[in-house]
């Protein structure tokens, strides 16, 4: 879409074409992200901030709001500048983040406490009691969701029970993008897809419910829960104070955004339920479209999807990628080295290494389970099967199939509620390894979608900037002009039978382990 702009030079009418862009967002646990699209979805710019991880107890994930906030500014400042574009030429902005979670102001604008990150479980008594004194089951015809500690919900039911203060002193209750929508814009809103992800909202109705909050305990918090509106609602334009910090141009109007599941889908092309959308980075997601709400106990979560009249169905866990960067960190500090000298990315040599030994070669089994699982609570990782000649690549091509392992065993629980896709499309860092995407297909046996760009959910919110500032009419409109399959990996069928032991012996490990973990446990909760 161009603008054409009418001026006069010399007594002589002159026409102006300008080509208009959309600014997407993306916070997730460690970094912020910003990049500028034009309007086929060409990613012109893009920046990437990381913010420090605050560990300040047990179960604690935090993050300093202001620094978090000014990674933002930043990451826009690099993006509008870096770019060459004109801030007028920048049609709209729209952020997209990481759910759950919780962003507290007070009345003065400033953070009441630190930013919590959806990963943090102080919270996990407050859950167990939720569940075991018939709470959860009360609530949940209304929110279609388990709770779980890294919840809004939990998180403000630990702070009403250990620090009160931080109660008293807050104005408003936000999600993570919703935040940084407050700092650019001045305007307090909650937007629908992610509050609905927080068992604070009853999502069969679209509403917050007093009798809900009554039931949680949380019934003061009704007032502190800002307006609720849809993603391709505007909600705000760019202060003049925040423009001066970001190059943007005041007045640009600013989109409701989504969370960050929806961003992935709907910049995936996901939007009915022919495919699946895996999302590989922090947490293992994995979900689909659905017409009508999916209304069962056995599932993780559903969700208000961004295209009204639409839901989006989710089975997830802290279980991917994230294992990973671990193994880096710990055990790959020679290749960290290596990747500086020959000036490549780490990625890179993890790459090498992983597709050098096939997939026959190596029957360790991964269990990745460092920062939650999807199999009980008390679960932990593991390496199994593992003996002195197996080599750095084989435990690290265990780690890549332990990660997949866990992925399939959400989709098997999705398709007891639907069909076979035809295809699944993936993103988050996985989608950026061809021989983990290989590995994708030949698990599930299944063609894997990748779509182009190295960032998809700044794609999403960057669609959502578009809608709501009027370049396209709908969200099937944005993505028939932005949504690009780059490739589609298919299956190796010889590979299926070989996978398909595997992982019935990754299934049965953590059966075998259940009652060890039990044990564990209740050795912890005696210390």
């Amino acid at each position: 879409m161009l603008s054409i702009l009418f001026g006069k030079k010399g007594g002589i009418q002159q026409v102006f074409i300008m080509e208009r862009y959309v600014l997407g967002i993306d916070n997730g646990g460690m970094f912020s992200k910003a990049a500028l699209y034009n309007l086929e979805g060409k990613e012109l710019a893009i920046s990437s901030i990381k913010t420090t991880l605050l560990t300040p107890g047990d179960g604690f994930t935090e993050r300093n709001m202001n620094e978090f906030r000014e990674a933002n500014y930043k990451a826009i400042r690099d993006v509008v500048s870096g770019s060459g574009t004109a801030p007028e030429q920048i049609a709209g902005v729209a952020v997209t983040g990481h759910g759950n979670g919780l962003y507290l102001t007070g009345p003065d604008g400033n953070p009441a406490c630190n930013g919590i990150i959806s990963t943090d479980s102080r919270a996990k008594a407050q859950v167990k009691k939720w569940y075991a004194d018939g709470t959860h089951k009360k609530i949940f015809p209304k929110t279609m969701q388990s709770l779980w500690a890294g919840q809004p919900a939990a998180i403000l039911a630990w702070f009403k029970e250990n620090d009160r203060k931080v109660i008293d002193n807050t104005k408003w209750i936000f999600m993570c993008k919703d935040y940084i929508r407050y700092c650019l814009t001045g305007e307090a809103f909650a937007e629908i897809t992610d509050m609905s992800g927080t068992s604070m909202m009853n999502i069969q109705d679209m509403v917050y419910d007093k009798k809900l909050l009554e039931d949680l305990g949380l019934e003061e918090m009704l007032d502190r829960l800002p307006p609720l509106r849809r993603s391709s609602d505007v909600c705000g334009y760019i202060t003049k104070e925040a423009a001066g910090l970001t190059g943007l141009r005041e007045g640009t109007p600013v989109g409701g955004g989504m969370f960050d599941i929806d961003a992935c889908a709907i910049a995936t092309g996901v939007t009915d339920s022919a495919k699946i959308c895996v999302v590989a980075g922090t947490w293992s997601i994995n979900e689909y479209v659905s017409m009508v709400p999916v209304i069962s106990e056995d599932l993780f979560m559903v969700s208000v999807f961004c295209m009204p009249g639409k839901w989006l169905v989710l089975e997830g866990s802290p279980t991917s990628a994230s294992n990973l960067e671990w193994f880096l960190s710990r055990f790959l500090g020679e290749e960290n080295l290596k990747a500086k000298d020959r000036g490549v990315s780490v990625y890179d040599l993890c790459e090498e290494m992983v597709a050098g030994v096939k997939p026959e070669d190596t029957d360790i089994i991964f269990l990745p389970f460092l920062y939650g699982s999807n199999v009980g609570p008390d679960a932990s990782a593991c390496f199994l099967g593992l003996k002195g000649h197996h080599s750095k690549a084989q435990v690290l091509r265990s780690v890549y199939e332990g990660i997949v392992f866990s992925h399939l065993q959400h989709i098997d629980k999705l398709l007891s509620y639907r069909d076979r896709p035809d295809s699944i499309s993936i993103s988050g860092g996985a989608s950026r390894s061809a021989t983990w995407v290989q590995m994708f297909a030949d698990v599930l046996q299944c063609p894997i979608e990748v779509t182009r760009g190295t960032e998809l959910g700044t794609l999403g919110a960057a669609m959502s900037a578009g809608v709501a500032a009027g370049c396209f009419g709908s969200f099937d409109e944005a993505v028939k002009a932005m949504v690009h399959v780059s490739h589609v990996c298919r299956p190796r069928r010889e590979y299926g039978e070989m996978y398909g032991k595997k992982y019935r012996n990754y299934r049965k490990a953590i059966e075998q382990l259940k009652p060890l973990w039990e044990d564990t446990g209740s050795l912890e909760k005696e210390n």
